[in-house]
């Protein structure tokens, strides 16, 4: 199964929006009025939404003027069906933009090499490549590695990589000797192909941000997340955030603090092997309250199962799981379906097959913050407020 790819490029004259107003910009000139204002869209499920092999271009002429593509070729048979819900998905940050989609040609041959054909010209544009590097992993890096040198080739000004969710983020460190730091690797090898900015949502390590020779912006989706649960009008008193390991600490806090100045509780746990945790002991008290189970990504869902058992056991009315990426790497679904799960809500970081639902997931769009974070990007602004910047050296 092939990976996701989506590019867009825009000449800085036109910085990607249709012409449909302008407002005073930083220099006194005038700047491009996007869809506004910043809207998370985060009741928005897509539990429906399954990968894909499609990859498409935005490009904006000097003039302004956009040339509607429809043009993408599937990669693999699992894309032929695949194809127009993986489209919607790309077409979500499209349309937050007020752009539309460009044309590019991804095919992979018999023996599983990948071909990138850029279809129109970039030529001193601004791009931005839009990929996560999910499972499978090797296979959606190695097609977004060809796509950044079909457009650094194609003469483009610019390539931005938005890397929804970045695959190999928890080998950042050594634990054992002669081990890889496959995190560093696949920095420098983002780099050597021709990206010259890197935008990451919720790292696993935010030292990672530290391996690039470029400038990294670092967003949040938590703020999707956040959206969310306040809508659910939860009463205040009730709410305790909780960690599922002290690593997790500093990422629960913050989000605590974001809802309502929440309590926090801390599930201590020793880990006994990869993909493998016990849990030890809960430091906290959930007695009598809703329980939300904050992590960066839900591995095999063995620490987030064993977490809500113990929360159970220790009297929570109800558990939620948050986390953005969903990597449900098996057997996730099985557990994550547990009875002691009230809701399990994720983002759409990660395209999600229908195979993995099940009745307490709940999968929300990260459309709107990764278009607003382009469009801020490209016009140099602050990102959004669940966002950080770190230049790189």
């Amino acid at each position: 199964m092939s990976s996701h790819a989506l590019a867009l490029g825009s000449a800085r004259v036109g910085v990607g929006m249709r012409a449909r107003g302008r407002r005073p910009g930083r220099d006194g000139g005038e700047t491009p009025t996007r869809r506004g204002p910043w809207r998370l869209n985060a009741h928005a499920k897509d539990s429906k939404s399954r990968p894909s092999s499609t990859s498409g271009v935005f490009k904006d002429m000097a003039n302004s003027r956009f040339a509607a593509v429809d043009d993408m070729d599937a990669h693999a048979h699992e894309s032929e069906t695949a194809e127009p819900v993986m489209r919607r998905r790309l077409k979500e940050v499209a349309n937050y933009l007020g752009i539309e989609l460009g044309k590019s040609t991804i095919k992979r041959f018999a023996d599983g090499e990948i071909y990138v054909q850029i279809k129109e010209s970039i030529r001193g544009s601004d791009v931005f490549i839009v990929q996560p590097t999910c499972p499978p992993t090797n296979d959606s890096l190695m097609e977004l590695l060809v796509m950044i040198d079909a457009c650094r080739r194609a003469s483009c000004r610019s390539i931005t990589t938005v890397i929804p969710y970045f695959g190999y983020a928890r080998a950042d460190r050594r634990t054992q000797g002669r081990e890889s730091i496959a995190a560093k690797l696949v920095a420098n090898l983002l780099t050597e192909a021709g990206a010259t900015r890197v935008v990451l949502m919720d790292i696993h390590s935010l030292q990672t941000i530290g391996y690039y020779d470029i400038p990294v912006d670092h967003i949040q989706g938590e703020a999707v997340l956040l959206d969310y649960l306040t809508s659910k009008s939860f009463n205040p008193d009730e709410i305790v955030i909780v960690s599922p390991d002290v690593g997790g600490v500093p990422r629960a806090r913050a989000f605590a603090k974001k809802l309502n100045d929440s309590p926090l509780a801390i599930i201590d746990k020793r880990r006994t092997g990869h993909n493998k945790a016990q849990v030890m002991n809960l430091i906290g008290d959930v007695d009598g309250k809703v329980a939300i189970l904050v992590d960066d990504m839900i591995d095999t869902g063995g620490t987030l199962l064993a977490g809500a058992q113990l929360l159970r056991e220790r009297g929570a009315t109800e558990v939620y799981a948050c986390a953005t990426h969903a990597v449900f790497s098996p057997p996730a679904v099985e557990r994550l379906s547990n009875a002691a799960f009230t809701e399990v809500i994720v983002t759409n970081s990660i395209p999600h097959t229908p195979e993995r639902d099940f009745p307490q997931l709940t999968v929300l769009s990260v459309g709107n913050l990764l278009g607003e974070t382009i469009w801020r990007v490209h016009n140099d602004y602050g990102l959004p407020s669940a966002a950080t910047s770190v230049s790189g050296k």
